[in-house]
Formats: C-alpha cells, structure tokens, sequence
C-alpha cells in the first residue's frame, strides 16, 4: 500500500517538472535572440582572440549601461592581455620541439589555454551574479563557427532571460 503511495508522489512530480520545462520553453521561445560579442584581436591561439570588441551592442540599449558593458568587457580583455602572451610563446616553444617531443611539448599551451578559459569563465559568472542577472541578462563564453571559415572560435554570448513574476501570497 505504501509503494502505491510513492508511485502516486513520483508520478505527481515528474508531472510537475513537465510542466515546468514547457513553460521555461514557451518563454525561452520568445525570447530575442542573443547578442554576440566577438573576438577583435589581431591573435587568436585555439579559439581565443587576445581581445573582444568593445563596441556597445545597439540591442542592448535599454537593458544595461553602456559604461557598465565598456566596464565589463575591459575586465574580459584585461585578463586576455594578461595570459595570451604566456601561451603564444608556450605554443612557439611548443611548435619548435613538437618533432622530438612527439607533440607533448604542446600541452603546456593547452593547459594553459583552458585555465585562460576557466579564468574568464568565472570573471564572467562573477559579472553575472554582481550586475547582470539583476537587469535578467546573463553572459557566457560560448564556441561558435566562424562567419569567415571553418574554424571554431570563442565568443561572449549575452542572453535574455525572461523575466518570472514572484508570487507572493497576502
């Protein structure tokens, strides 16, 4: 009798999760489409430009200072400025030993190139709780094709989030 029960419960909840997705969805649905902000340096190792354009997106006006978005993007590109030097010269040393080392000599830079992700990544989750969910926006490092060629690159995707009303019972 008492897994009767539990059947009933589970069921209740998968229902109930459902429709959670179908509404996150119907809202994502219309939601506008992301801003991208690329890369606009003159280098890029594995994906990552050494700098992002820090032009203020028309689509965003409106939506979050342009000061703030100049800041933000500032922050991205200082810890750009900082690492990619290290890991052109990495992949250089790397690209020169590759023959003895039988390409071992490259995991440095790629080691090097993921913590430059990472970093950036967290720099981005930090924006994110300090300003942007607020305005229900949300910025992300996301791997796009290039418009150009076949290459992958790395963008900054900033996204809409829908805005959820707050029930509060009286």
């Amino acid at each position: 009798m008492m897994e009767d029960f539990d059947e009933i419960y589970e069921e209740e909840e998968e229902e109930e999760e459902d429709e959670d997705r179908a509404a996150e969805e119907q809202l994502l649905k219309y939601a506008p489409d992301p801003v991208v902000v690329r890369g606009s340096g003159h280098v890029t190792v594995f994906g990552l430009s050494n700098k992002f354009e820090s032009e203020f997106p028309s689509a965003l006006t409106g939506k979050v200072a342009p000061e703030e978005f100049k800041a933000s993007i500032n922050r991205v590109n200082g810890c750009l400025r900082k690492a990619l030097p290290v890991n052109v010269r990495w992949l250089l040393c790397g690209c020169l030993c590759c023959c003895c080392t039988l390409g071992f000599s490259l995991w440095p830079v790629i080691c090097l190139s993921k913590r430059t992700r990472r970093s950036i990544e967290k720099l981005l989750e930090w924006e994110n709780s300090r300003l942007y969910h607020k305005l229900c926006l949300h910025w992300r490092l996301s791997k796009r094709k290039c418009e150009t060629n076949n290459m992958m690159e790395y963008v900054i995707l900033i996204e809409f989030l829908p805005k959820i009303p707050i029930f509060r019972p009286d």
